[in-house]
Order: structure tokens, then sequence, then C-alpha cells
């Protein structure tokens, strides 16, 4: 890969991890009680418990694709996690006419990140990254 393409890489990267980390730090910094409240009005089981881990995952796997280290798993725990969220939280068809169209572009910007998630996974995080190039 070319220093063209590997200047492409580190860029998405720091983007994809920006989506993840600006959600992630407030939580760290106590905000993780009222996201525990969100998603027990949610159904999930545990909130506590899904809160700390879903915080954690917020913002370690996002330092990890930035230092390009564990670049399959860090991929792979992020597209899980957020798909859970799309289809957990952003289930637009189900919201007030009024509130659909927020939801309905909340639903699609995750799907993009998934589809930048994967592309992440299949091509490596490029030669600007700790744990080397791939592919």
């Amino acid at each position: 890969m070319d220093r063209q393409n590997d200047g492409a890489l580190l860029v998405g990267r720091l983007l994809l991890a920006a989506l993840f980390l600006q959600a992630g730090i407030p939580k760290a910094l106590g905000g993780y009680v009222g996201f525990g409240k969100y998603i027990g009005n949610l159904g999930m089981p545990s909130p506590e418990i899904m809160s700390l881990a879903g915080t954690a995952i917020e913002v370690l796997a996002p330092i990890a694709i930035i230092l390009g280290i564990f670049h399959r798993t860090s991929a792979a725990i992020l597209i899980v996690f957020t798909l859970v969220a799309t289809f957990l939280a952003h289930r637009y068809w189900e919201f007030p006419a009024e509130q659909m169209g927020n939801q309905r572009n909340h639903f699609f910007k995750n799907l993009a990140a998934v589809g930048g998630l994967l592309y992440y996974y299949a091509t490596g995080p490029g030669a600007f990254a700790l744990g080397g190039k791939s592919r």
C-alpha cells in the first residue's frame, strides 16, 4: 500500500474513533448511570452492568482503532455493539412522526459506521499504526 492509502486509512481510523469517543467519554465521566437507566427502559437485562460494558466498549475499542492495534477484534466488537444499539434504540419505524426522521438518521448513520468498520476489519490499519500494516 502506498503512503496516500496509508494516510487515508489513518484519517478514516481517526474519524471512526471520533464517532464512538464523543459518545463514550461523557459516559466514562459519570454519564453511564443515565445510560444504564436508558438501556433499562429499552428492556436490556442488567442495565448497570451493560452500561459499564457499553461505556468501556465506546472508549477502549476506538482507542485501539486510533493506535491501529487489535484491528479485527476492535472492529468486530464495535460492529456488534453498533448493530445491537441500532436495532435496540433506533427502530425509527416505531417512533411518532415528529421523531421518526431523527431516528431514521441515527439508524442509517450507524449502518454507515458498520460499513466503515467492515472496511477497517478487511483492510487493516495501514502503515501508520502500532499494530503494523495489514493486507
